[in-house]
């Protein structure tokens, strides 16, 4: 299960990846701003984002025991999307012990470290 899902976070981070760099090779995003509010879809599509990351930002906020890892993330989190959020568990995934079930990155904490 582990490996099936740093496959899966894996090839998030990939696409998100290649889907960003070519569609700024297309056209960067802040040619994009002047057309953006023609479709009322996009700013819909943006509000669910980035509730979805809020919502994701919430459980990294649990889990990261200092301030500083938290507002990094954060920051990293909501200029950087699903990028960061597969990174984020990229990284909890390759930090678990060989005998640990891949379900315990969602409950536990680091241990030994002040919230």
């Amino acid at each position: 299960m582990r490996s099936l899902l740093i496959a899966l976070f894996g090839a998030i981070f990939v696409s998100m990846i290649f889907v960003t760099v070519r569609t700024s090779l297309e056209m960067p995003i802040w040619e994009a701003f002047a057309t953006f509010g023609d479709n009322p879809w996009s700013p819909a599509t943006l509000w669910d984002a980035y509730f979805g990351f809020l919502t994701f930002y919430v459980w990294v906020s649990y889990k990261e025991p200092k301030w500083l890892g938290r507002i990094v993330w954060f920051v990293l989190i909501m200029t950087l999307g699903n990028i960061a959020m597969s990174l984020y568990v990229l990284i909890q995934l390759f930090s678990l012990e060989p005998d640990q079930e891949p379900w315990t990155i969602l409950v536990q904490r680091r241990a030994n470290e002040s919230v």
